[in-house]
C-alpha cells in the first residue's frame, strides 16, 4: 500500500494538482489468523480486530513520511477533511478534526479511540489509550466481563489486569470514555 500511496501523491505532483489535494486512505480492521482462539474478523475488540489502516497526506506534503502513535477514530475523519477543505465544521458531532495531529505527530491528544461489537445479546464496548486498552462486556444489559491490558508491557494483550487492586483507578479513568 505504501509504495501505490506514493504512485498517487507522485501523479498529483506530475499534473500539478498536489497543492489543492487531500489524500486519505483508511481501510477495514484487522482478521484474527488464531490470535485469541479466533479465525474471523468480527466480534473482537482486541487490538488485531479494531486496528485500521489510516493515511492522510496534506496538500503542501508538510506531513510526509511522519508517523502520530495517538489513537484515532474513523469518526475523525469527516471532521478533519472538512477542516482541511476549509468547510464548516459541526460543533455537535462525535469526532474530532485531526488537523493538529497532522501538523504535528506529538501534539497533545486527550481522546483515546473507541468501539463497540454486538452478537445476539453480548455487547461489547472498549476504549484504547496510547499504552491502555479497557473493553467492558454485558449480557442482556447487566455487566459479565471488564478486560484491561497494558500494551507497553503486553502488546498481545495476554495478561487481563481489570481485577488487579493496582490497576483499578487506570480502568476507572478509561471507562469514563466508553460511549
Amino acid at each position: 500500500m505504501d509504495a501505490q500511496a506514493g504512485r498517487v501523491l507522485d501523479a498529483l505532483d506530475r499534473l500539478g494538482l498536489r497543492a489543492n489535494t487531500v489524500v486519505a486512505f483508511w481501510g477495514d480492521h484487522g482478521y484474527h489468523l488464531g490470535e485469541k482462539g479466533k479465525w474471523s474478523k468480527h466480534n473482537s475488540l482486541y487490538e488485531v480486530g479494531t486496528r485500521v489502516p489510516l493515511l492522510i497526506a496534506l496538500p503542501d506534503g508538510s506531513n510526509g513520511g511522519r508517523v502520530c502513535p495517538r489513537p484515532v477514530e474513523l469518526l475523525d475523519l469527516y471532521p478533519t477533511l472538512s477542516e482541511l477543505c476549509g468547510l464548516p465544521v459541526s460543533a455537535d458531532l462525535e469526532g474530532k478534526s485531526l488537523a493538529p495531529l497532522l501538523r504535528d505527530p506529538g501534539a497533545a491528544w486527550e481522546r483515546p479511540a473507541r468501539s463497540v461489537t454486538r452478537r445476539g445479546k453480548v455487547f461489547g464496548r472498549t476504549v484504547r489509550s496510547e499504552r491502555w486498552r479497557y473493553t467492558e462486556w454485558t449480557t442482556d444489559g447487566k455487566a459479565s466481563a471488564a478486560e484491561l491490558y497494558d500494551h507497553a508491557n503486553d502488546p498481545y494483550e495476554l495478561t487481563n489486569l481489570a481485577a488487579d487492586p493496582a490497576h483499578v483507578a487506570k480502568a476507572a479513568e478509561l471507562k469514563r470514555f466508553l460511549p
